[in-house]
């Protein structure tokens, strides 16, 4: 992860201080503490009518090549659930409606430090399956078929959608 080294406000270099019971980032010229918080990032875990799961072939990086569950970058302004449903239509050509919140997690970013993660569920979708943006492939697996995933929280995203689908044939 880089360093800030500047204010975003002024411009002027700034130092790392222990402020309100830990280390942060300030700026002496703005008397204000520079504060660092995890950035927002949501994806979906999606079944198809024989409960195989879609995952999106990543083209860019990071884990470029590797598989996950179709999401990104909750844009400002977007609703969470709204930043899911936009980028399965980006990543896989499909629209879907969400089921239920599976969640909310931390995750690791080599860019960004934290990550906010918000996982969904989606059980009903229609379009044609297409990988797009920044996929080089999208396809349903069955779980006992499913590639490796890459993100600890996409794993265990697709664990909890499992648990709630094992309650639910109970």
């Amino acid at each position: 992860m880089l360093e800030k080294r500047f204010c975003h406000f002024c411009g002027s270099r700034i130092s790392r201080i222990y402020l309100e019971g830990r280390n942060r980032l300030f700026c002496k010229t703005c008397q204000q503490p520079i504060y660092e918080n995890p950035v927002p990032a949501s994806c979906l875990v999606v079944r198809d009518d024989n409960g195989r799961i879609l995952l999106v072939k990543r083209s860019v990086e990071p884990e470029k090549g590797g598989w996950c569950l179709p999401g990104g970058y909750i844009e400002m302004g977007e609703e969470p659930d709204e930043s899911a449903l936009r980028e399965l239509r980006e990543e896989t050509g499909l629209t879907g409606r969400i089921d239920r919140l599976l969640g909310v997690m931390k995750g690791n970013s080599g860019i960004y430090d934290t990550l906010l993660m918000v996982g969904y569920q989606v059980l009903s979708f229609t379009g044609k399956l297409v990988a797009g943006d920044d996929a080089d492939d999208a396809r349903f697996f069955a779980p006992p078929d499913m590639p490796e995933v890459v993100f600890r929280t996409h794993r265990l995203f697709v664990s909890m959608a499992d648990e709630r689908q094992r309650q639910h044939n109970r």
